[in-house]
């Protein structure tokens, strides 16, 4: 169902400085179509908790590595892998709200996370696996989208335009007036919405991981006016 708006403005006004503007229909449309993904990002989370920082970053360190050979192993080149999210930080030990004392720290998180771009969607769970196996205990999620959605953008417009047309004859028939021309058409918007699937936090490893990739949403906008006259 495609939300639409129509708009009339019948103008016949006389203007001091000229003749009246003509009467004009103007006409909201819009579509939105759905296409196939063609590449998708995985990203794989590691955390690791240590009593020092150094230890706490050289593990996860350690676990990063194993995963970027585990996923070149699947078959996806290592320039398609690259580290999203590093970050450090400490845990504090319990305080009772009422102390005074300084906050004492007893450990420290290390959280480094790798994003995989994958171009084969037949990899996807195979990449999620071999991460998962090599140490990962976070998916933070799948996003699916396109690589060039020139195409699909242009498909999107193409149909917003013809929902446009159609929607001002059927009023223009009921007005008992003529469509003459196009005044002006302005583009809305035209957006893609990637389907991505829920992260799935500190997984364990089971079966070869389901994976659906969905399709890609595309949607476009447009406003035009159309020059009417009487029948």
């Amino acid at each position: 169902m495609y939300a639409t708006s129509l708009a009339l403005l019948l103008m016949f006004f006389q203007r001091p400085d000229g003749p009246p503007p003509p009467p004009v229909l103007v006409i909201n449309g819009s579509a939105q179509i759905f296409v196939a993904p063609d590449e998708a990002t995985i990203r794989l989370g590691i955390v690791r908790q240590a009593p020092t920082a150094q230890t706490a970053q050289e593990q996860t360190n350690v676990v990063a590595k194993e995963i970027l050979n585990a996923i070149v192993k699947v078959g996806v080149q290592a320039n398609q892998i690259q580290t999203a999210r590093l970050v450090l930080t400490p845990v504090y030990a319990p305080r009772n709200p009422e102390s005074r004392d300084a906050p004492r720290i007893v450990s420290y998180n290390a959280t480094n996370v790798v994003s995989v771009r994958v171009e084969n969607l037949s990899l996807v769970g195979g990449v999620v696996d071999a991460g998962l196996k090599a140490g990962a205990n976070q998916v933070e999620g799948i996003q699916f989208g396109l690589r060039n959605d020139l195409a699909s953008r242009g498909e999107a417009l193409k149909r917003a335009v013809q929902e446009a047309r159609t929607k001002a004859q059927i009023m223009a028939d009921a007005l008992g007036v003529n469509i003459v021309e196009v005044l002006e058409a302005n583009e809305g918007g035209v957006s893609v919405v990637p389907f991505a699937e829920a992260g799935m936090q500190r997984l364990a490893v089971a079966a070869e991981t389901p994976v659906s990739p969905g399709q890609i949403q595309v949607q476009a906008n447009v406003v035009i006016r159309y020059r009417i006259s009487p029948k």
